[in-house]
């Protein structure tokens, strides 16, 4: 009996599944996503009405209402997890889901169909491919386990990797109002392009961490899982933009 005593003593604490600043917390990185895609987007629109560029494709629209509509979802999911409506909550997550699902699909089909119409012109990047595709398939990984860590009825996983599944896919908002200033700064190359890229979305995710080691005293195991993923796509995407083996890859994509 001592010995089991003393073992349970020495056992490591479970992560704490609440804690009385979380609502504010998960609240205010919310209100920053929505920061990135107002600034991001919303001056991305004005540069192309300003500059008389040609009307979006369709598939356009339909993608960024997709993308309005996950992040709407979530702040409402938030909202009511501070109302304590959990019930109100599960249902809502079953549009997350279609949500999600749909932009696997739609975020690859999106960039092809933009990058072929501006194949030829300022605008063109192939390569770019490398950072939309690894950003949708981080998305994609992190969605999937957080929607399985909800299903096991594991709140604390769900609405971590949720949240770093829609940090990583602000990446794209955050980057349209700083990025050029970024590259200004640090130039090109491998690691100068994932500070440009990915730099506030990253800062939000150890921020999450720092949070975590604040609140709970350790690091929850399914934020260090998910942020090994980020790591291995952001990697991989970087490397991959700029290796000169890649842009013949992308260009087979558009069909040159």
């Amino acid at each position: 009996m001592t010995a089991i005593a003393h073992a349970a003593a020495n056992r490591p604490a479970q992560f704490a599944p609440y804690h009385r600043w979380d609502r504010n917390f998960f609240l205010t990185y919310v209100a920053l996503i929505w920061f990135g895609v107002v600034m991001g987007f919303g001056g991305d629109i004005q540069d192309h009405i300003a500059r008389h560029k040609p009307a979006f494709p369709l598939i356009v629209h339909f993608h960024a209402v997709v993308f309005v509509g996950w992040v709407m979802v979530l702040t409402a999911q938030v909202l009511l997890i501070r109302r304590q409506r959990q019930d109100l909550h599960m249902r809502l997550g079953r549009v997350a889901m279609v949500l999600a699902a749909i932009m696997v699909v739609l975020g690859p089909a999106t960039a092809i169909t933009v990058e072929t119409r501006n194949f030829g012109t300022p605008d063109s990047d192939p390569a770019f491919f490398a950072v939309q595709f690894t950003d949708i398939l981080a998305f994609a990984g992190l969605a999937a386990a957080a929607f399985a860590f909800a299903f096991r009825g594991d709140p604390s996983a769900h609405k971590r990797l949720i949240l770093l599944a829609t940090l990583y896919i602000s990446d794209a908002a955050f980057a349209r109002f700083l990025g050029d200033g970024l590259h200004a700064l640090f130039g090109d190359g491998v690691l100068p392009f994932m500070v440009e890229a990915y730099l506030v979305p990253n800062i939000l995710m150890l921020g999450l961490g720092a949070y975590d080691l604040v609140t709970r005293g350790r690091l929850h195991p399914a934020y260090v899982a998910g942020l090994l993923w980020v790591a291995v796509n952001q990697i991989t995407g970087a490397v991959l933009y700029n290796a000169p083996a890649w842009k013949p890859v992308a260009l087979g994509l558009i069909g040159h």
